[in-house]
Order: structure tokens, then C-alpha cells, then sequence
């Protein structure tokens, strides 16, 4: 920026600003020729001075100053020309508490906002907990509802397996089995039929006197016959070895042991209804049927085995049933529960099969008077029962079990 320079500089002349030799001697404007010696020695003369046409001329400088007032003054004058413009101060205080209301506004939906999410969320977390709750139960009791059908499933299926292991191999085989078993009950029939013959001895006398003498050889019969009682406290040591065997057949079954042993599985119920046979009945009674004529088979095998176990080969099996297929059912079974063969049934073996009642009860009769104990299994079917099958100590008849929905007799 340019000095400033002063207004009240007077313009001067090139002459005013020269220096003249008597300005510089002395105020007098003598010459001393001493001091102008001195002064020639020591200073420049005057004529070394710069000449006055080197200075710059004054007008240009007062020029200067003149340009530099007069742009100051221009920059005044358009200022206070194009001033800013004055703010009415009432408004900017309306226009912040505006401002004011509306932010306290936004924070006030802001947090309604907050709110109304927060309820929204809790009442959907409640609903899906109530959905998540319901759907749990259904599914549980559907599950549950599952297992007992899987359950008795199972059950049928391994009563099916089983049966079908023991039974059934096919239509043509069970066919085939069934003609081969009618083959076998002709065949025991006739063989028990030439020994009755051969036994029997024919008399001349009165009938009445035929059938009082037959009724004495009964009670003689029954009197020299052992006694078999299983209810009665005098026997505990054979109630408790009947108790030990038939809790081996349940929990330690023996699928390859000796002969006339049980050798299938034996449940609860099976092990409950021969010990209402054994110790509620006395070994002389009938049992509600079971299912199925195996299961049956299964608990008239077991208490052939046990009567095994106690009197050995003393216990003879006589079985009644109505049919030859049935009698037929009768001996596959029993050979599959006790692990016996077909040469073990005939008349003078372990176990004989009877159509009639009034031949095996003429066998039982020939059974006590050789000293030996006939076990007497009547079949579900068979609809009535002699009351001659009563004097025999030791009887096993299934009775009907109508309220058994599943029964496949046939």
C-alpha cells in the first residue's frame, strides 16, 4: 500500500529542492577557506549532489494521492449504497419458537413411534409365544397318541410274526397242514380205538349192576390215584417251585433246552392266568381264553412243563377239541413250545388228542388206574363240557372270552 502522504504539502519548485554551497557553509553565506577546506576534504561538494530533473515530479505524487482518496471514497459510498438489510426482530423470535414447536413436535412422534413399535412388538412376541405354546401341546398329544398306536402295532406284529412262524407258511401249506394233521388225528383215533377194543371185556349181567360196579372202580381208582392240590398251604414247597419256574419262563426263556421245557416267550398275562390255575383253582378249572387259540397253546404248554418238572413222565397231556384242524393247531403248537416231536402224541406217549369227550375220559380212567396223573386242556370251542371230566384232579378249559375283540378262532 502507498504512505500517505500529507494533504497540506505545498508544491514546491525543482530550485526549492536543490541545495546551494551557501546552505550547506553556513547560515552567513560567507566562505570560510578553512572550513571549505575541511569540507573539501571530509564531504562531497555540493555539485555531486543528484541534479533536481532525477526527483520525481510532485504532481505525479499529488496524482497518486488523489486516485488512492478518491477509490477509499467509492468503496464508502457503495457501502452506504447497498447496505444489508434490517431484520424485524419480533419475526426471528416467532420464526424460533416455530422452530422450536416443531422439533418438540418431532421428538414427541419420535417417541409415539417408539411406543407404538414397542406394543406392536410385544403383542406379536405374545402371540407367536401363544402359537409356539399350542402348536407344542398339539404335537405332544399327537405324539403320544402316535406311540400307543405304535405300541399296539408292534404288539400285533410280533403276534403276527409269531403266529406265522408257527402256523402259516401259505395258503397251499396251511392246506397242506391242515390235511396233514386230520391224516394224524384218523390215524391216533384208530390206534386208540384197537386198544380200547382189545381192553374191553364183555360181561352178561344188568346194566344197573354194570354201571355200580364201574362207578366203584372209579372211587378206587380215585382213592389209590395221587393227590394233586396246589391251593392248599401244605404244599408251599411245591408253590414255591412252581413260582421260581414260572418266573425263569418269563425272564430267562429258554428257546434251545431239553424237551417238554417251555421253550417261547412268556409274558405277564400268560404267567398270570396259569397261576390263577395253579394256586386260585387248585390245578382244576377253567381260565378266561386269551386272543388267540396259540397263546392258548402257550399256557397249556407251560403248565405241561411245570407238571413235568414235578412228577416226570407220570403226567400224561390229554387234549379235547371239537375239529380235527383244531386238534391239528393243538400238536404243531405244543411241538414248537415244548420242543417235542410227533412221535411224543399217540396213546401210550405224553400227549393224545381226543375228538370226543367220552373217549378221553375212558383214557384218563386207564390213566389212574395205572397210577399215572392225566392232565385234562379243553379247547375254547368246545361249547359243553362232561360232567365224568370233573373227577379228574388236574383240568385246564379255556372259557369264551366275548369282550376279546380280536379273536381269530375259526
Amino acid at each position: 500500500m502507498t504512505p500517505e502522504l500529507n494533504p497540506n504539502f505545498s508544491e514546491e519548485t525543482a530550485s526549492d529542492a536543490l541545495l546551494t554551497t551557501a546552505d550547506i557553509s553556513g547560515d552567513d553565506g560567507t566562505n570560510d577557506p578553512e572550513q571549505g577546506e575541511e569540507l573539501g576534504e571530509n564531504q562531497p561538494v555540493a555539485e555531486e549532489l543528484v541534479p533536481a530533473e532525477e526527483l520525481p515530479p510532485i504532481t505525479a505524487m499529488v496524482a497518486e494521492v488523489e486516485e488512492l482518496v478518491l477509490g477509499e471514497q467509492n468503496e464508502a459510498n457503495e457501502a452506504m449504497v447497498s447496505p444489508e438489510p434490517a431484520v424485524d426482530a419480533p419475526v426471528v423470535t416467532g420464526l424460533k419458537e416455530q422452530k422450536a414447536a416443531l422439533e418438540r413436535e418431532i421428538a414427541a412422534l419420535q417417541q409415539e413411534k417408539a411406543q407404538w413399535y414397542g406394543q406392536q412388538f410385544q403383542q406379536l412376541q405374545r402371540e407367536m409365544e401363544r402359537l409356539v405354546g399350542e402348536g407344542t401341546r398339539e404335537l405332544m398329544q399327537k405324539k403320544a397318541a402316535l406311540e400307543k398306536e405304535i405300541e399296539k402295532l408292534e404288539r400285533r406284529q410280533e403276534r403276527i410274526q409269531q403266529e406265522m412262524r408257527t402256523t402259516f407258511a401259505g395258503a397251499s401249506q396251511e392246506l397242506a397242514i391242515r390235511v396233514q394233521g386230520f391224516k394224524d388225528y384218523l390215524v391216533g383215533s384208530l390206534q386208540d380205538l384197537v386198544s380200547a377194543a382189545d381192553q374191553l371185556e364183555l360181561g352178561v349181567g344188568d346194566s344197573w349192576e354194570s354201571s355200580s360196579t364201574h362207578g366203584d372202580s372209579i372211587i378206587e381208582n380215585a382213592d389209590t390215584a395221587p393227590v394233586v392240590s396246589f391251593a392248599e398251604q401244605g404244599f408251599s414247597s411245591q408253590k414255591r417251585q412252581i413260582q421260581a419256574l414260572l418266573e425263569q419262563y418269563r425272564t430267562r426263556p429258554d428257546y434251545y433246552g431239553p424237551p417238554w421245557q417251555l421253550r417261547r416267550t412268556f409274558e405277564p398275562i400268560h404267567a398270570e392266568r396259569i397261576e390263577n390255575w395253579f394256586f386260585n383253582l387248585g390245578g382244576r378249572g377253567a381260565i378266561l381264553s386269551l386272543d388267540s387259540r396259540l397263546q392258548n397253546i402257550l399256557v397249556g404248554s407251560a403248565a405241561i412243563a411245570i407238571l413235568n418238572q414235578l412228577y416226570g413222565d407220570r403226567c400224561r397231556a390229554l387234549i379235547l377239541a371239537a375239529t380235527p384242524e383244531r386238534l391239528g393247531e393243538w400238536r404243531r403248537g405244543l411241538q414248537d413250545c415244548l420242543g417235542i416231536s410227533r412221535s411224543d402224541f399217540g396213546p401210550d406217549r405224553g400227549i393224545v388228542l381226543f375228538e370226543s369227550g367220552n373217549a378221553l375220559i375212558q383214557r384218563a380212567e386207564r390213566l389212574v388206574g395205572d397210577r399215572q396223573m392225566p392232565l385234562v386242556l379243553v379247547d375254547e370251542t368246545e361249547e359243553q363240557i362232561d360232567l365224568a371230566l370233573l373227577q379228574f384232579p388236574l383240568l385246564l378249559a379255556f372259557a369264551p372270552n366275548y369282550q376279546a375283540g380280536g379273536s381269530n378262532y375259526f
